[in-house]
């Protein structure tokens, strides 16, 4: 087949099943707006986005428009393909930022599947979860209810669906629940496992670490509060009060991936470390920015306690990479994490808020590791049998997709 991924910052979540199909023999290409090399066997291609929404637009309407305009440069790029003579048998597209708008109107006979990461706005989500930050005002309502705009048109668009968790399915209108499937992107447990001489250096950290040694981590693309930093900041003293010989390495940058920007002039990483830096042993907490990803493994296999807070919303590879390296994660009592964490069996969680009960947890991992032996070994098997790249997730996209390919356009 033909096959033709469309996701702005590709490969994505399509980092594993793009060269598994390309391996597979199906010739696969790739639409993006970034320069990156692409996994091996899939040509990319570059689209880029003419100009930026208008200053004149409703402000309702700003994020809808630039989600057009991405979709009608994806467009003009398919459009270039085609020109060429290339028909895609199937378009495999993360719709988030609204690059699959027009996917049907310029190859109407291909097949199209949707990621749908997340529905917003429903019940027990993210929004207005977060109490510190205020009751979303009726204009701030009204904007989020927008954002599903083109993944509306998506979700009718779409020859089938497929969701990373169950919970997150469970966001979509039920009307369209049938023809989604739940595929988690997968977790390479031969490589992500458990190492007992493994080894953590860092040019921030003074000394080697090793398995045993009491390192607490915590791990996130950025640090924010859609992700619990502010949280596990303010419980960092107490962890330090109960632990005065653990180091605690955080892991991530100081941008935002999700929800709003810290106040002018600042991030959300120096805010929070501000509030409590008075109270730190500030020369056994390490902010490590961004790691090579041999060396987050690393840092993950000599973790003692591995501490994952997230808002109800999309389920971080962190989590569950954890999980796999054999961590005793310390998660949030919300979902996704509940998904996949049974509180006292292969994890441990707790009320997002209590960052006392958050640092009495994490006390506990450490000081009485070799008893969470059993919890630990669980955690793995948990990743091992649900969500195993190859055994697992590959296997469930391939027999979705011949499925759909044998079914009538």
């Amino acid at each position: 087949m033909n096959i033709l991924f469309i996701h702005q910052n590709f490969p994505g979540q399509f980092r594993h099943l793009a060269p598994a199909l390309a391996a597979a023999g199906h010739r696969v290409d790739a639409l993006a707006m970034h320069h990156r090399p692409p996994p091996r066997g899939v040509t990319q291609h570059v689209y880029g986005v003419q100009r930026r929404p208008g200053k004149d637009v409703h402000p309702l309407l700003r994020e809808a428009e630039a989600k057009v305009l991405r979709a009608e440069a994806c467009a003009a790029a398919m459009l270039h393909l085609a020109k060429d003579g290339y028909r895609p048998d199937l378009v495999i597209t993360n719709p988030g930022w609204g690059e699959a708008l027009f996917v049907k109107d310029v190859f109407p006979g291909a097949k199209l599947v949707s990621l749908l990461e997340f529905f917003h706005g429903t019940p027990d989500g993210d929004f207005g979860f977060d109490p510190e930050f205020g009751a979303p005002s009726i204009e701030a309502r009204m904007k989020h209810r927008l954002k599903n705009l083109a993944l509306i048109e998506s979700l009718l668009a779409m020859d089938h669906g497929v969701a990373p968790t169950t919970w997150q399915a469970s966001r979509l209108p039920a009307e369209y629940r049938a023809r989604v499937d739940v595929i988690f992107d997968g977790i390479d447990t031969d490589h992500v496992r458990p190492d007992p001489a493994a080894r953590f250096t860092h040019a921030q950290v003074p000394v080697e670490l090793a398995a045993g040694d009491p390192v607490v981590t915590f791990v996130n693309r950025n640090l924010e509060p859609y992700r619990g930093y502010h949280v596990f900041m303010r419980a960092l003293p107490e962890i330090q009060r109960r632990l005065p010989d653990a180091r605690v390495l955080l892991v991530g940058a100081d941008g935002v991936s999700y929800g709003a920007a810290a106040p002018a002039g600042t991030t959300w990483k120096q805010r929070f470390l501000d509030e409590v830096a008075a109270d730190l042993d500030l020369s056994r907490v390490h902010f490590l920015g961004q790691l090579p990803y041999a060396a987050y493994l690393r840092l993950l296999q000599v973790s003692a306690a591995h501490v994952y807070l997230t808002y109800p919303f999309v389920l971080s590879w962190s989590c569950l990479e954890a999980m796999s390296a054999g961590c005793h994660v310390i998660g949030s009592r919300t979902a996704p994490v509940q998904d996949y964490i049974d509180d006292g069996v292969n994890g441990s969680l707790f009320d997002f808020f209590d960052h006392r009960t958050l640092a009495a947890l994490v006390e506990d991992a450490v000081r009485n590791r070799p008893v969470h032996a059993g919890l630990r070994e669980a955690a793995r098997r948990t990743v091992v049998e649900r969500c195993d790249l190859q055994r697992i997730c590959l296997p469930q996209w391939r027999t979705m997709l011949s499925t759909l390919m044998e079914q009538p356009v």
